[in-house]
């Protein structure tokens, strides 16, 4: 019998602004559309926090037995500045810089992304369409949205009529904002001449003649607006209404607003059952910006070659440390937090090691059966991975205390212990055992590569740089990085 039958999942639903019975739409079925990323540059963590997020949703539904169809989009046209509204398209912007064709550069940071994902052994979607994919369905919404009324056509853009869909529907509803507050408040500018009403949004924006990347359509030459895609993709593969729409906290207004009214205005119903917002990362209690400097690339942090961090930290390090925050909740990236994390992790490890070595009793003197519900209460209450974790750290210290002899097991709980463990560990929060291969083998290697950083600091103490140099980049061909701080010399391997 799949386990979904026995557990009650609750879901804090963004639409309704409270926690709600998980009930899919098809029993033992589920429908997830997520929010890819615009592919115009590296994915930075704040993405990769919402992507593992989801991540861990589908992969705890997988567990539990449910049929998950997750769709994940990548974005690779129709997308302007301002919301996509004005400006420039960022990934002609990047193929104009790099002196490359837009597609080269759809390429080059989708193949970026995916290895990023996939360091952080991240399970790919079940499809991962992309926009430039469906403008045919693009186009085929907007003119049903033209034909229902709340499309209209100016110089060859059409835009989607806000005020008129707010006649009939509540436009707003996911952020909790009002039109009348938003059109007050609203400061024209120079492109929204064309619309009617300033919180119009762009279905179709005809291409200036400097714009690469156009298609032909019933009203001009040119693209999608951004949050169209969307609509498209995911009501193609999961239906008109589905269950799960995930994405990051900054996505709700206009991106998420724009979607419920253009689906809801198309198919006179409801998209989405349960809207879930991933909350956003900061780097020592500052908001990331790249501007500012402010900034860590997961490629950064891996190596270790950062201005920021002390050392590098491995991806499913980074990982462990993000779901020891609920993913609603504001996540602050620190060298502290991350090493702190990072012993943690490797705690549980040695418990996950050691439970070879435990000798077995008649009795148990840990109730196993309430300890291991307890985990699944845990990701039943809204994917609380923190609380998730203390339980398995929970588990990790009854293993220890068996291993000394302070508390006993009986072999069918040591079993069902074990498999919890690793169920939850692996399966369900995808981490990595960093340490496979065998402590033993882990230490003789750190042990050969402190001496040869012993090696090179006297090397350097004796002005022979030449020396030095060579043992550093010969350590980096093999994938292990070396770094010199003030507290000295580091490595880590990549």
């Amino acid at each position: 019998m799949s386990l979904y039958k026995n557990q009650n999942i609750q879901l804090y639903n963004s639409l309704t602004k409270q926690k709600e019975p998980f009930t899919p739409i098809h029993e033992g079925a589920v429908g997830m559309y997520v929010c890819g990323p615009t592919v115009y540059s590296n994915v930075h963590m704040g993405n990769c926090r919402t992507f593992l997020s989801f991540d861990l949703v589908f992969r705890y539904l997988k567990h539990l037995g449910y049929k998950v169809r997750y769709v994940r989009n990548i974005t690779d046209a129709g997308h302007l500045e301002n919301d996509g509204e004005s400006g420039d398209d960022p990934i002609l912007k990047k193929a104009r810089i790099e002196q490359l064709e837009p597609m080269e550069v759809v390429q080059k940071y989708t193949v970026d992304f995916h290895e990023t994902m996939a360091k952080f052994n991240a399970l790919p979607p079940s499809i991962e369409p992309t926009a430039t994919g469906h403008i045919i369905e693009q186009i085929a919404i907007v003119e049903k949205l033209i034909k229902e009324g709340y499309g209209y056509e100016k110089n060859g853009s059409v835009y989607f009529d806000v005020v008129k869909f707010n006649e009939d529907h509540a436009y707003g509803k996911l952020s909790g904002r009002q039109l009348e507050d938003m059109i007050t408040n609203t400061r024209e500018l120079a492109a929204q001449s064309e619309k009617k009403n300033p919180q119009d949004f762009a279905l179709w924006k005809k291409a200036e003649p400097q714009h690469i990347m156009r298609w032909p359509s019933p009203w001009s030459e040119g693209f999608p607006g951004w949050h169209l895609e969307c609509t498209a993709m995911s009501t193609k593969y999961l239906g008109e209404t589905f269950d799960i729409h995930g994405g990051g906290m900054d996505l709700k207004f206009p991106h998420h607003e724009c979607e419920i009214a253009q689906a809801e205005a198309s198919n006179h119903k409801s998209p989405v059952n349960y809207w879930l917002h991933a909350n956003m990362l900061t780097l020592n209690g500052k908001k990331m910006s790249k501007s500012t400097g402010n900034n860590i690339l997961p490629g950064e942090l891996f190596s270790g070659e950062n201005d920021i961090l002390k050392k590098a930290f491995t991806p499913t390090v980074a990982k462990f440390f993000m779901y020891q925050a609920h993913y609603r909740s504001i996540l602050d990236f620190s060298n502290d937090a991350l090493e702190a994390s990072e012993k943690g992790f490797n705690r549980l490890m040695d418990a996950l090691h050691s439970l070879a070595e435990i000798s077995t009793s008649e009795n148990s003197s840990l109730d196993i059966a309430t300890w291991k519900q307890a985990c699944y209460d845990a990701m039943n209450d809204d994917f609380n991975s923190p609380i998730l974790i203390a339980h398995l750290f929970e588990g990790a210290k009854y293993i220890n205390a068996l291993k000394e002899g302070k508390e006993t097991i009986s072999a069918t709980d040591l079993q069902e212990l074990s498999t919890t463990m690793h169920a939850f560990i692996f399966d369900v929060l995808g981490l990595e055992d960093t340490q496979a291969g065998g402590d033993e083998a882990a230490e003789k290697l750190s042990g050969a590569i402190e001496l040869l950083i012993e090696l090179r600091n006297k090397a350097r103490a004796n002005k022979d740089f030449a020396t030095s140099d060579t043992i550093r980049d010969e350590l980096q061909e093999v994938g292990i990085q070396l770094k010199d701080g003030k507290d000295g010399t580091t490595f880590s391997l990549s």
